[in-house]
């Protein structure tokens, strides 16, 4: 089987998205560090943060239309340059005498709805460009770029905000999305054409194609509760860590092993050929009740650090099996809306389990709240095996009762267009 990255439209979209996800990597721990270093104020990072979060998960399913209606090459590129520009008001801010928080916010919500966007277009570009023999290796070669980028985002921000600058370190990271885009414009993208309907009815029937696949509607709800189990340990395990297990450099060294099991994952992903993908990724995410249980148990340090490097292994192995998977199964016409629902129950959980987890640690203690997280977690995914539509899944393409394999129209299918791409 050939290599994905032999063919020059998925090496510029690996390139383009490579960068992208470089960029959002450096985003939080740069603009945290900057934000900190400018007001010293937690509420003022907790304000920002929210502007960025809050637009993007109200707008994810509005993402999804129009990245269906639209192509996703367009709507890529479009997002990457209005990242690249609040980027950029970020940057010239930071680097006035005089910054101001609000001015930093509003671009930090022109960067919210850009993801709003972007995110569902991720799934279409795939689609558009990889021949489904290959998708799994690619999803697995772009799960790799992101794991990546997750390992290294961090100490990235961190050297640009020593070596340059607050200021310049926006400045350097929006040319990460400007090169982006120019990567993507050079792709040619294969787009279905959506037959003309209201909003509502293109929203409406997005929602019907999930509910008519029960092995994707009940992932969603494992990878929403395990998504909210994640919030709870990124919470009370740097507490305990300190506590109990030994000090600070536990929980720095549980995160860098569980960033090396999530590339390790990614990899191991694009080798896998498995009969069963949705029920045997659903089962490996299982394995993230493990750090849970044992942080709730105070176990030695070297074990818990070790079953968090596992639990990640299980994470990054899932989410090039399961984008497969549905990139697959799911008509091309549907699968932005499709994965705008996905990106929103799974983010949408999180800042849930972070209201709630120092609730009840301060209730009952940090151990009840991680071992409930550890119940919840197997459960979910555990779960979903009773499930008739995850246990018979196989891949392939999936038309369900009720489902709707071509764009629902009172006459004809959409038609099917290639995107003009750059120079060959």
């Amino acid at each position: 089987m050939p290599h994905p990255l032999r063919d020059r439209r998925f090496r510029l979209l690996f390139a383009g998205r490579s960068l992208s996800l470089l960029g959002d990597s450096v985003i939080p721990a740069a603009l945290a560090l900057a934000v900190l270093r400018v007001t010293g104020s937690t509420s003022a990072l907790a304000v920002v943060l929210g502007c960025a979060l809050v637009p993007k998960l109200a707008l994810l399913p509005v993402g999804g239309v129009v990245a269906d209606r639209l192509s996703a090459r367009t709507v890529t590129i479009a997002t990457d340059l209005v990242r690249c520009g609040a980027q950029l008001v970020v940057g010239v801010e930071l680097l006035s005498s005089a910054p101001s928080i609000a001015v930093i916010a509003g671009a930090e919500v022109a960067g919210g709805v850009a993801s709003a966007f972007a995110m569902p277009a991720l799934g279409p570009l795939v689609t558009g460009t990889v021949a489904a023999a290959d998708r799994q290796r690619a999803n697995s070669l772009l799960g790799t770029a992101g794991s990546a980028a997750r390992l290294g985002g961090p100490a990235l921000a961190g050297l640009l905000l020593w070596a340059a600058g607050p200021g310049w370190a926006f400045v350097l990271d929006a040319l990460t999305f400007v090169l982006s885009a120019a990567c993507i414009a050079l792709v040619p993208v294969r787009h279905v054409q959506l037959p003309r309907r209201s909003f509502r009815e293109d929203l409406t029937l997005g929602w019907a194609e999930v509910r008519a696949r029960d092995w994707y509607w009940t992932s969603l709800i494992a990878h929403g509760v395990w998504n909210f189990t994640a919030s709870v340990l990124l919470v009370l395990g740097p507490a305990v860590a300190v506590a109990e297990l030994g000090g600070e450099h536990v929980w720095v060294a549980l995160l860098q092993v569980g960033a090396v099991g999530l590339l390790a994952g990614s990899l191991l992903a694009g080798r896998a050929r498995l009969r069963r993908p949705v029920l045997i990724a659903n089962i490996g995410c299982a394995t993230y009740a493990l750090p849970l249980a044992l942080l709730s148990l105070a176990a030695p340090a070297a074990v818990v650090v070790a079953s968090y490097g596992v639990a990640m292994v299980g994470l990054g192995f899932l989410n090039p099996v399961w984008h497969t998977a549905v990139q697959n199964a799911v008509p091309e016409h549907a699968l932005a809306r499709i994965t705008s629902y996905d990106w929103l129950v799974s983010l949408g959980a999180m800042p849930l389990g972070y209201a709630l987890a120092p609730v009840a640690a301060a209730a009952w203690g940090p151990a009840v709240p991680l071992m409930a997280g550890a119940v919840l977690a197997a459960g979910a995914c555990l779960g979903t095996a009773a499930v008739p539509g995850v246990r018979h899944f196989t891949a392939g393409p999936d038309v369900p009762a009720g489902g709707m394999s071509a764009p629902p129209t009172g006459t004809a299918a959409g038609a099917v267009a290639q995107e003009p791409g750059g120079p060959s």
